[in-house]
């Protein structure tokens, strides 16, 4: 199995994530999807050098013409998006099968429209759609910043959303 993790950080890297997540889970590189990082060189080159592992910083439409190449793979990858919406594209939109059913959703920032749930763990209305659209495809929807740190799953949550 090629990808070990999903995470929703809108950090997308920094050492931090990658040396604690890689206790619990084998990495040997990561894949970040964005499409402004993508097209950015500056920060394409910021997060490639955040981890010391292998990095790849695709957009959305990149990473749709590889995602073959990533179940295929040997090596095993954290699979990032920087908010829910597009991770909802990966793995609702483009029908991506990672051959994993947990998605981890690491920090969103407090943002003017959001709803806080948590220590550094705001959602909008848009974002808790595409959890519950990502939830209804199978998948658990988790909110940690770290394991031990975990406030619970989104059927926690939903709710305040207006889902039931």
């Amino acid at each position: 199995m090629a990808v070990s993790f999903i995470r929703v950080d809108d950090r997308m890297i920094h050492g931090q994530t990658c040396t604690r997540w890689a206790l619990e889970y084998p990495c040997d590189g990561l894949i970040a999807v964005n499409d402004v990082a993508a097209k950015n060189p500056v920060l394409k080159a910021a997060y490639k050098s955040a981890s010391g592992k292998k990095t790849f910083v695709w957009s959305l439409a990149e990473f749709k013409e590889k995602a073959d190449k990533v179940l295929k793979s040997k090596d095993q990858y954290f699979l990032i998006t920087k908010n829910p919406l597009d991770m909802k594209k990966i793995l609702v939109d483009q029908g991506f099968q990672p051959g994993i059913k947990t998605v981890i959703i690491g920090p969103c920032n407090d943002r003017p429209g959001t709803t806080k749930l948590g220590n550094n763990q705001s959602i909008t209305q848009e974002e808790a759609q595409a959890l519950e659209d990502i939830m209804n495809a199978g998948y658990d929807v988790e909110f940690a910043l770290l394991k031990e740190e975990a406030i619970g799953n989104w059927k926690k949550f939903r709710g305040q959303f207006g889902f039931h």
